[in-house]
């Protein structure tokens, strides 16, 4: 997997692309945990080059959401494709995340 980051002074966006499962998803965990000892408390994860999401992406994606919101700041989900939107409206996803489609620069 490969993160692309770009950083503001209040927020940041991930980008993301290739897998996010098992053996990728601490590399996600480290870079956001690097984002919350940063301060950033707002962040947009845009998966649209993301080719699969296991239950360890499922994992870091609901344990953002949570540290965001535990410490008033939120989590955005970009450009979800096909397969990301069926899994998420299968584990019920859908209804904790903060999905948007929108361009990224």
């Amino acid at each position: 997997m490969d993160i692309r980051r770009t950083i503001t002074a209040d927020s940041a966006l991930l980008t993301l692309s290739g897998r996010l499962d098992t053996n990728t998803s601490p590399e996600l965990e480290q870079a956001i945990s690097d984002l919350f000892r940063q301060g950033l408390l707002r962040m947009e994860l845009d998966i649209q080059a993301l080719d699969y999401i296991s239950s360890a992406g499922l994992r870091v994606l609901l344990s953002t959401h949570k540290k965001c919101v535990q410490n008033g700041g939120h989590l955005t989900v970009l450009n979800a494709g096909e397969m990301a939107m069926e899994l998420f409206e299968m584990t019920g996803f859908s209804m904790i995340l903060d999905l948007s489609q929108r361009e990224t620069c």
